[in-house]
């Protein structure tokens, strides 16, 4: 195992546990907390291969930002 894919997993789970029980629990925190496992993720990836990070990165952020700011308009917090 190298490095990059040691720090991948370790912000993957701090990523997860924040976006799971967020201190102020509004929307736009949890959609903050949601982009820190993407990273975690990008670096896993980044030690596999190159353009299947980039591509599962750009995936991740694109849909679940998506998915969390109709939440937020849907419940009128935005």
């Amino acid at each position: 195992m190298n490095a990059v894919f040691l720090l991948g997993m370790a912000v993957l789970i701090t990523g997860v546990c924040a976006a799971a029980f967020p201190r102020p629990k509004n929307y736009l925190n949890r959609l903050i907390n949601v982009e820190i496992p993407a990273w975690g993720l990008l670096l896993v990836m980044l030690s596999y291969d190159e353009t299947l990070a980039l591509l599962t990165f750009v995936a991740v952020t694109g849909i679940s930002t998506f998915v969390l700011v109709r939440v937020m308009e849907r419940r009128g917090e935005a």
